[in-house]
């Protein structure tokens, strides 16, 4: 039955007013948008491209397991070797030794780049340049064979040759592995003072301004103000910095030091097996930068605490709420035939409400 609302008296009751106004209103005129099909876009070239990718990358696995020349034989013969592993423990050693030399250096260079002081300034830029100028390997050889410039190292008179506090050897005090830190550990600040630097500048000046204006002293704006905010910039880049440096600590085997590219080197040389030996490098270094890559995740994750209003779940989490989610699929009572004699808990408690 169809009804029509009765005309105000201040409207007239004829023309096309009159018959807007009284035009029925019937169920039909709303639109239920849970019955309109959404039809997602078509992307034909993604499809296309991945297809292609996922083949070239099943071509690849299936040359891997089929092609004999790889000696996976050999691979796992070496892949835990004795040598092998001193040489990974050199890497890591190196690494790690490096990295806190070169960015505890480099916060210091980075302060420095940004005192109002213009000498320590100028200091810290002359740093950089020069260590940014000069390739890595140069450094160590550089290093590494320092004794012939200065045969002895030690304290005593300014601008002499007399040490009478103390005095070294340059062979004796710098060693191989000394030359290798002190390459790797200043080439590296030259970079991680960037990295600092660059993270300190983007953090906005009314942080400083607001510390400042509260009184709070100048280290501790530093370290729990400004530093804070600066990490969610500088963790990206100085992962990068240390993957780079586990990778760029091969470059050592120039002074003969016996990291993993040196040892695997030692192996193939004496078997004349390159290839599976360079797998053997290949599949620690990978493994190498994996973790640093699932640490750099976390890290990340810490400092954007107070970025982000609900930080992302973790590949963890998901996992584990995918698994509950399956469990509780598969706890679920069947429906019965039809749907219509009985009905499920859920559908009941839906239909209470």
């Amino acid at each position: 039955m169809t009804t029509t609302a009765p005309a105000p008296a201040d409207r007239p009751t004829t023309g096309p007013t009159a018959a807007r106004d009284t035009a029925p209103t019937t169920a039909h005129d709303k639109v239920d948008l849970g019955t309109i099909a959404v039809v997602p876009t078509r992307h034909w070239w993604r499809w296309i491209l991945s297809g292609l990718l996922l083949f070239v990358v099943a071509q690849f696995a299936w040359s891997l397991v089929t092609n004999d020349r790889y000696l996976w034989g050999t691979f796992a013969q070496y892949f835990f070797s004795e040598p092998v592993l001193i040489g990974i423990g050199y890497t890591l050693s190196l690494t790690a030794i490096s990295a806190v030399v070169g960015f505890s250096l480099g916060t210091l260079l980075a302060l420095g780049r940004l005192s109002a002081s213009p000498l320590l300034s100028g200091v810290a830029w002359g740093y950089i340049w020069f260590f940014r100028s000069v390739p890595l390997v140069v450094q160590i050889i550089v290093w590494y064979n320092l004794g012939y410039l200065y045969p002895t190292l030690g304290l005593g008179t300014p601008f002499t040759t007399d040490f009478w506090i103390v005095e070294f050897p340059t062979v004796q005090l710098v060693s191989a592995f000394a030359a290798a830190i002190l390459g790797l550990g200043l080439h590296q600040a030259a970079y991680s003072a960037e990295i600092i630097r660059g993270g300190l500048v983007s953090v906005d000046p009314g942080q400083h301004e607001a510390a400042a204006a509260l009184g709070i002293p100048a280290s501790r704006r530093l370290f729990r103000i400004i530093l804070p905010q600066a990490m969610r910039s500088i963790v990206p880049n100085a992962t990068n910095e240390i993957i780079g440096l586990v990778k760029g600590a091969s470059v050592v085997f120039v002074i003969a030091i016996p990291e993993l590219f040196y040892a695997v080197q030692v192996i193939y040389n004496r078997n004349s097996r390159v290839i599976p030996l360079l797998l053997v490098a290949v599949v620690w270094y990978t493994l190498i930068t994996t973790i640093l890559s699932i640490a750099q995740y976390y890290i990340e994750r810490y400092y954007a605490r107070g970025s982000a209003r609900a930080l992302p779940p973790t590949p963890v989490q998901r996992a584990r709420t995918w698994v509950r989610t399956q469990w509780a699929r598969l706890g679920d009572s069947p429906a019965p035939p039809g749907g219509t004699d009985a009905e499920t808990p859920t559908a009941a408690k839906g239909a209470r409400a």
